[in-house]
């Protein structure tokens, strides 16, 4: 089963969706600067998201060891 959490926060994924869509673009003639916007767009979303995810798992983990503290009292 796929981890969409550590999948999503990867470098090495959003990098590799990167370069599938820019070849896309480059073979189907899209110009430049075009395919530089939707670069930016691109690696911009995946910043976001590998923030929020990012945060989602740090704040958990924080209610995660306050639970565990309150238990141990």
């Amino acid at each position: 089963m796929i981890d969409w959490k550590r999948k999503l926060t990867s470098r090495k994924f959003w990098l590799a969706v990167v370069g599938f869509i820019t070849q896309l673009l480059i073979l189907y003639g899209t110009p430049e600067n075009q395919i530089t916007q939707v670069t930016a767009c691109i690696m911009a979303g995946a910043t976001l998201i590998g923030y929020i995810i990012g945060e989602g798992l740090a704040d958990s983990g924080v209610h995660l060891v306050d639970s565990e503290i309150q238990e141990a009292e």
